[in-house]
């Protein structure tokens, strides 16, 4: 039975001029790097110096350094702090949800970000976002013909500027050859739909992004350090585009997904940050470690001298370095927790904001 669908080129898409009272503008609400902590707590700057000392050790022994993060990390304004450390080389791999890479691209875009949800829902308006969901998802349909993973899509998007529209002959080329490249020929026979269902035009297609200085994406683009985006399917508000085109959109988030695991794979020694991210990060790691796993036994090895730093604003009264607390207690219910804990290593957590975590980071690593 095919049931009946929503059809999203009847959508009336409005322009991100006319979006009210977005919440977050860039350039005057960034965290600046000399920026105070303003609430940590004794244990926190504690597991905070100590984070540092591991990351120190990680890096001269070239271990990765991972961070993952949920959107709130980019919409707070934390992008140039997350940007410094990756210049200074202490981070080797940013991961973070689909929200977090709009966000991040609509600051690299317009400078502002965050609109008044209830409200635009109540007027449907929410999500429904021209360039936001035209040039992201494009992005992404263009990305998947190139081999691109997620991040590394709208990264390239923001740091050239553009986008490169292939020729219809082209696509057709690639579709014909689907014997000896069929994902190639899948990819461009997806980018050929939007070409047709656009009317796009072949050749560079010029988006400006006069901010994109603040933009984690374009900088881990312009220093070739893998940053990988985690979406879910209708999580998010590229969603209701019809330019949205999930098979291109999956064969991205493959990669990163397998990029991200790669990452994973080379863990032993090295320090996984997980910021503000209850959801996304514990999830792609736990299936990342168990494949990266499987691989180092059949080589005869485990992966054992990892550290893991969790950080939430929820308060916990269990020492998570125990392991998982019974049943009965309620933070056995602290889900993020739970599976870091399952995941060998060390692992500790630390109640904090993201803005005072990564601000203090930062100065225990400079």
């Amino acid at each position: 039975m095919a049931y009946p669908m929503l059809d999203r080129f009847k959508l009336k898409m409005e322009p991100l001029a006319r979006r009210p009272k977005d919440k977050h503008h860039i350039a005057s609400d960034h965290v600046p790097l000399d920026a105070q902590p303003r609430n940590l707590s004794g244990a926190a700057r504690e597991a905070i110096r100590e984070a540092a000392a591991r990351i120190r050790a990680a890096r001269s022994a070239a271990k990765p350094v991972i961070l993952a993060t949920g959107a709130h990390t980019i919409k707070n304004g934390l992008g140039p702090l997350i940007i410094h450390l990756m210049q200074r080389q202490w981070l080797t791999h940013v991961a973070t949800n689909g929200a977090g890479i709009i966000h991040d691209w609509e600051f690299a875009f317009q400078g502002k970000s965050g609109e008044d949800v209830a409200r635009n829902t109540a007027q449907g308006l929410f999500g429904n976002w021209q360039e936001t969901g035209f040039y992201i998802n494009l992005a992404l349909n263009c990305g998947a013909y190139a081999g691109q993973g997620y991040g590394e899509a709208v990264g390239a998007l923001i740091q050239s500027e553009g986008l490169l529209i292939p020729t219809h002959d082209e696509l057709l080329t690639a579709i014909r050859a689907a014997e000896q490249e069929p994902e190639r020929a899948a990819a461009a026979a997806d980018l050929l739909w939007a070409v047709k269902s656009f009317s796009l035009k072949p050749g560079r297609l010029a988006v400006p992004h006069p901010f994109k200085q603040y933009s984690v994406q374009a900088a881990a683009v312009r220093l070739g350090i893998p940053s990988t985006g985690h979406p879910m399917i209708g999580h998010d508000i590229i969603y209701n585009h019809p330019m949205n085109h999930c098979a291109a959109l999956g064969r991205c988030a493959e990669r990163d997904f397998l990029a991200y695991a790669h990452s994973i794979s080379q863990l032993d020694g090295g320090v996984y940050l997980s910021v503000g991210s209850a959801v996304m990060s514990p999830m792609i790691f736990e299936k990342s470690l168990s494949m990266s796993q499987n691989l180092a036994i059949q080589r005869g090895e485990h992966i054992d001298k990892h550290c893991i730093l969790v950080v939430d604003l929820a308060q916990s009264r269990w020492d998570w370095s125990t392991g998982e607390p019974p049943l009965d207690n309620p933070d056995y219910f602290l889900r993020y927790c739970k599976t870091f804990s399952r995941m060998g290593g060390s692992m500790r957590y630390v109640t904090a904001d993201n803005r005072d975590f990564l601000l203090e980071l930062a100065r225990e690593l400079a």
